[in-house]
């Protein structure tokens, strides 16, 4: 856990009047953020307030800049302090594979005491004091804690025990940090006045003692050292105003950004803390103080979480020189740090200690006779009398065995070599069992690979087979087939030959009977005949060819008919569904007409009883209107009007009805014509006919939702029509008692 280096480190420049130098770093300050120099110098020498709805400026004065400058340097410093380790961890990959176990190491400052002793030496030493405690408390007062509680023979050892300091610092509401937080929230709060609140409520301390002027000494576990209280508030208060973290995030530089989105977030937070002097109510923060404690006290939550181990740094002088010694300088180091009775306790003590269970677990295979039914404590001290073990040199408490050191070495040295023995007298059993193992298993890798070889000879055995037999096939085909050409040969030679005797022996039959021309040669005859045998060889190829186109037609003509068989079925199917479609249509349409036609006759029935009693009962309704004043006007008029506007809704129902009825009957009639052929249109009949059928059911969904509701109005006008004669005939009633009394 890394503190805040914020309360270590404050920058120091000059700020002392408008000069070149000033306005130099000015601009390189501007240059490194990124921002503009009128904007930094808005931030350092002003100050926004709202006062109600109005934003007031207000110019600061040399010492509240100065503060401002302080505490945006101080800010940035920490803010990029925090960045870096955070940067430095994700570069290590810390927390990525993390098992539940780590191991870590926590570098503290040492113990501070200078000439001039401020704001931080006394956040350091406050530090120094509580990590002084989680010593003390781990090394002297658990250690002997656990003695006494297990029952040991223990002479206490006397130490410095700091806790009187710490209640000093931490205790409330009269302890150094909560009068320092409470003097800070003061604006009229000065260092003196600091300084006196300390000497009046703290002089009955005896770690505490007050000096002159503005100085108090405190009286640490190293000696005492004297604070300066000059700065302590300004120190304390450290509020960085929300001009200068807005000034931040409109930098053009990402760090300032992430810097200033930090900043925000910790503001958000609830928090109860001091107010500046100048500022408003949206600078209340965290005191420095208080945050540093809060800070300790999670760094001591993970201390005391962890087994602790403490390595202590001695300064063998206080020149920093090489081979140089002082014994007194020494010595007063480590007894100011409690080594010298942690010394004491370890030379007295039993620093190697273990529970009955984890002590019998751990040995009790070493002893000659079964105690395996025994408990641990009696399996325990059977061990240490086998082993001859001092008494002197161990105790046995109520939970766990106390030894002295180097009593364990003994133990562990017999327990590795009986281990080291049982170990040997296992690895030649479990070679023994690997060799039988082995061998069991080399068998039957033989058995296996000879089944799998045997298998996969049969298999390619099976292979060259079928490929022999293939072999045999193809020469048979290729055999035949070559003895087919030379018969074809053989035969068209034959066949030459014989036709050549056989003209031979006609024109020599022809010769004889003298039916031959003479001076004809043999040679134009053997072209006769080669001619004579090619031409029949060309019809003869011909006739194959229109015999196989004929066959190809024929196949053709088979498929276009089965196409032509499904297309009417397809089209036969069509027609029953446009049938259907239109009887369901037809008989949607007349409901709707009935009902709109019932509709009509219930509205021209209420209408003409309507007029039949107006027409009855005109003078009196105009000799009641007379006497009652003009209130009674309305109602009747609007009685009128709204069956006048349910009428008009009807007959608009009406025409919306006709309208549709004759649109839809149209459409549907011109897809029933394109789709039987008898009309010309680029669409696809069936695709429109579905999406005309949509178009019908969600207007016919329409048209009967608004028809119902039509209905529910017509019924509550009939209503309240049947309440206003039952009104007029009371009315009537009264009217003719009156003219009979």
């Amino acid at each position: 856990m890394v503190l805040k280096a914020s309360l270590l480190v404050r920058p120091v420049c000059c700020f002392s009047d408008f000069t070149g130098r000033f306005f130099m770093g000015l601009i390189n300050v501007a240059q490194l953020i990124g921002c503009e120099t009128v904007d930094l110098n808005l931030a350092l020498s002003t100050r926004k307030m709202r006062v109600g709805h109005d934003n007031i400026i207000q110019k600061l004065t040399l010492s509240q800049a100065i503060d401002t400058r302080d505490a945006l340097a101080k800010s940035i410093y920490a803010c990029l302090f925090e960045w870096l380790v955070e940067q430095i961890n994700k570069s290590l990959a810390v927390g990525k594979r993390r098992t539940g176990r780590s191991i870590s190491i926590l570098d503290i400052y040492g113990f501070e005491s200078f000439g001039r002793n401020s704001f931080e030496q006394f956040c350091i030493n406050y530090a120094n004091e509580r990590l002084q405690q989680h010593f003390n408390r781990h090394l002297f007062k658990l250690e002997q804690e656990e003695y006494i509680q297990d029952g040991i023979d223990w002479a206490k050892v006397d130490f410095d025990d700091n806790q009187d300091c710490l209640n000093l610092f931490e205790k409330k509401p009269l302890g150094l940090l909560s009068l320092l937080d409470e003097e800070s929230t003061f604006p009229n709060g000065t260092d003196i006045t600091f300084a006196n609140k300390l000497k009046q409520h703290l002089n009955s301390n005896p770690c505490f003692r007050g000096e002159r002027e503005k100085a108090f000494t405190v009286s640490h576990f190293a000696g005492e050292v004297t604070y300066d209280t000059t700065g302590f508030l300004e120190k304390n208060r450290d509020l960085l105003h929300l001009d200068s973290i807005q000034l931040l995030s409109l930098c053009l530089c990402h760090l300032p950004q992430i810097f200033a989105s930090n900043m925000l977030n910790q503001s958000e937070k609830t928090v109860v803390g001091p107010l500046h002097k100048a500022g408003g109510a949206d600078s209340q923060k965290l005191s420095v103080a208080t945050n540093f404690k809060s800070q300790l006290f999670q760094l001591m939550q993970r201390l005391e979480s962890t087994t602790p181990h403490f390595i202590r740094c001695i300064k063998p002088n206080n020149l920093q020189s090489p081979g140089s010694y002082e014994q007194g300088l020494v010595l007063q180091q480590l007894r100011c740090c409690g080594v010298l009775e942690v010394v004491r306790i370890s030379r007295s003590g039993f620093p190697s200690r273990m529970s009955h269970q984890k002590f019998a677990r751990r040995y009790g295979f070493l002893l000659l006779e079964n105690v395996a039914s025994q408990d641990p404590l009696s399996v325990s001290v059977a061990i240490l009398h086998q082993f001859n073990i001092l008494p002197e040199m161990y105790q046995v408490g109520y939970t766990k065995l106390f030894f002295r050191t180097g009593q364990i070495g003994i133990l562990e040295d017999t327990r590795n070599h009986t281990l080291h023995g049982i170990l040997r007298v296992q690895s030649c059993f479990r070679g023994h069992q690997a060799q039988r193992h082995f061998k069991e298993l080399q068998r039957g890798i033989a058995t296996l690979q000879s089944f799998v070889r045997g298998e996969k000879a049969r298999q390619e055995f099976a292979v060259l087979l079928q490929r022999h037999r293939a072999a045999v096939v193809i020469q048979k085909w290729i055999k035949g087939r070559n003895v087919k050409k030379t018969f074809k040969k053989i035969n068209d030679a034959s066949i030459v030959i014989q036709s050549v005797i056989r003209g031979w022996l006609v024109r020599r039959c022809s010769q004889d009977i003298g039916l031959v021309k003479p001076g004809g040669s043999k040679e134009n005859e053997s072209d006769e005949v080669l001619v004579k045998s090619s031409f029949l060889s060309e019809v003869q190829r011909r006739v194959l060819k229109a015999e196989a186109a004929l066959r190809e037609k024929e196949e053709e003509n088979d498929i276009l008919h089965q196409q032509l068989q499904q297309y009417e079925s397809r089209w036969s199917e069509c027609e029953v569904k446009m049938k259907s479609m239109e009887e369901v249509w037809q008989k949607q349409m007349r409901s709707l007409q009935s009902s709109l036609s019932i509709a009509k006759k219930s509205l021209a029935v209420d209408e003409s009883e309507r007029n039949s009693d107006a027409s009855v009962n005109t003078s009196d309704e105009r000799e009641y209107c007379w006497d009652t004043g003009s209130n009674h006007k309305g109602p009747e008029s609007n009685g009128l009007r709204p069956m006048s506007a349910g009428l008009s809704v009807i007959s608009r129902l009406a025409e919306e009805f006709e309208q549709r009825s004759q649109v839809f009957g149209d459409d549907a009639k011109f897809l029933v014509e394109v789709k039987s052929g008898q009309g010309e249109a680029s669409l696809n009949p069936d695709r429109e006919l579905r999406r005309l059928k949509q178009m019908f059911e969600t207007w016919k969904k329409d048209y009967a939702v608004r028809l119902r509701e039509t209905k529910v109005v017509l019924n509550k006008l009939g209503n309240e029509e049947g309440a206003l004669d039952r009104v007029k005939k009371k009315w009537w009633g009264r009217r003719n008692s009156t003219r009979d009394t």
